[in-house]
């Protein structure tokens, strides 16, 4: 009986730190299964802790918000975890437009103001909105377009959470305004007026 709590002990003891966690070297290149393990020996619990969205982000901006990542770029500890996040801070009027992230979902915490999000199905085009105060979670699956907005007089802001070191992210009117795509295809492809088209581009920085 002994012998066989000794083999079980065994089997649940990790056999070193490095399986417990792989804080990223960062100096070298990241790849699909992240960043190289700095030495765990030299790894303490400062490391396990990211100060960075303390503080509110810069929302003197056109969409009048910030976003402040939380990435194992920012936050070495993440790599290896399968998750990461990041702060966002909406003044009043401020959005995040509709967006997407390919390759995580996003779990909202609001933590001041009152905050108006949705997203859309991708089977159905069903949408979802709902109006979100402080304390109050929502969910976004991956892949869908979604948005959130200040729907309040004061700031708001919220912290977010993905089930990624890296979600991806996709924003529509940066992705059809904000580049060289033609305007002729995109009133081709959408309805838009060729006019309401170059405004845009002229807003977001877009070309041709």
């Amino acid at each position: 009986m002994l012998h066989i709590l000794f083999l079980f002990a065994l089997v649940l003891t990790p056999a070193s730190h490095a399986a417990d966690f792989c804080v990223a070297k960062l100096k070298g290149a990241g790849g699909v299964a992240g960043y190289a393990c700095r030495d765990p020996a030299k790894v303490t619990a400062a490391d396990f802790v990211f100060k960075g969205i303390v503080t509110s982000g810069n929302t003197t901006n056109i969409i009048n918000a910030a976003v402040t990542p939380v990435f194992v770029q920012q936050f070495p500890a993440l790599n290896g975890l399968g998750l990461s996040t990041a702060r966002l801070d909406l003044a009043p009027g401020g959005v995040i437009p509709l967006h997407t992230h390919p390759a995580a979902n996003e779990i909202l915490v609001v933590t001041s103001g009152v905050i108006k999000a949705g997203f859309i199905t991708s089977s159905s085009n069903k949408v979802y909105i709902a109006t979100v105060t402080k304390g109050q979670v929502m969910v976004f699956p991956q892949g869908l377009l979604h948005f959130q907005l200040n729907a309040g007089k004061t700031a708001a802001s919220a912290v977010v959470t993905f089930n990624s070191p890296e979600p991806g992210l996709q924003i529509l009117d940066f992705a059809l305004f904000a580049n060289d795509f033609p305007t002729e295809l995109i009133t081709g492809t959408t309805f838009l007026e060729p006019a309401v088209v170059k405004k845009l581009k002229g807003v977001l920085g877009g070309t041709n």
